[in-house]
């Protein structure tokens, strides 16, 4: 038994060689809780495929189905499962999935502590590989079922504060790390690791980038986990 931020506890079953081969999800630890396993973050960034960015032509969010889809069967959208995983202080409406308040503390972007209040959030709940950027790098290429896995996947999603979110955009590496410096490696293994299971491949300045963070913590390592590379069928479009 795992318990996990906000007092949510859940048996969490390990990933295999991250392929997405995981059945239960629920409170799936995400990359500031995860320390990984599996294989070295450096490692992996150097094993990335590098190929140039493809045109954003055809990229809408709609692509990556309706927002904060319950992928995993709990009966909660994925951003309240995300708020659970990463608040403390948690208060919930009548039940216990909306997530009413909590605290931050600390944002990893920041480092600062960041309140959450619903209807006036200061937090965002940030895809760490911008489905954009997945667009642009092999997304483009999939089924329905596999974008929306990406976009509801706890690996590839933290709660941070709003404001630095949006400064990101949807940057990858060589354009854009958190401010927080401490949390830097963290990021960017995670930003590995998504790439690594999905395969979605990386800019030669993107690879750069990753490897000049990493080799300043060669020992970090590739977080694990996470949702299955596929939605259930439900939510498939065909």
């Amino acid at each position: 038994m795992v318990r996990l931020r906000g007092g949510v506890a859940a048996v969490a079953l390990v990933l295999v060689a991250a392929t997405g081969c995981e059945v239960d999800t629920r409170g799936s630890a995400g990359p500031g809780e995860n320390p990984g396993g599996g294989g070295d973050a450096l490692a992996a960034a150097e094993a990335l495929t590098v190929k140039g960015r493809a045109p954003r032509t055809g990229y809408d969010r709609d692509e990556f189905g309706s927002p904060w889809a319950d992928t995993n069967s709990n009966s909660c959208g994925t951003r309240d499962d995300i708020l659970k995983r990463d608040l403390e202080g948690l208060k919930f409406r009548d039940d216990d999935c909306t997530v009413v308040s909590g605290v931050l503390d600390p944002d990893p972007y920041t480092g600062g502590e960041v309140p959450y209040v619903r209807g006036r959030s200061r937090i965002d709940v940030d895809h760490i590989v911008a489905l954009s950027d997945a667009w642009q790098k092999g997304a483009q290429q999939w089924d329905a079922s596999k974008r929306i896995a990406l976009a509801n996947d706890p690996i590839n999603l933290v709660a941070v504060d709003s404001g630095t979110n949006r400064s990101k955009g949807d940057g990858d590496t060589a354009t854009w790390l958190p401010p927080n410096k401490a949390y830097r490696c963290t990021y960017v293994a995670a930003q590995v690791a998504v790439k690594t299971k999905y395969g979605l491949w990386v800019t030669s300045a993107e690879q750069s980038a990753m490897k000049r963070v990493l080799t300043t913590c060669p020992e970090q390592k590739l977080p694990t986990g996470g949702n299955p590379t596929k939605a259930p069928n439900r939510f498939h479009a065909d």
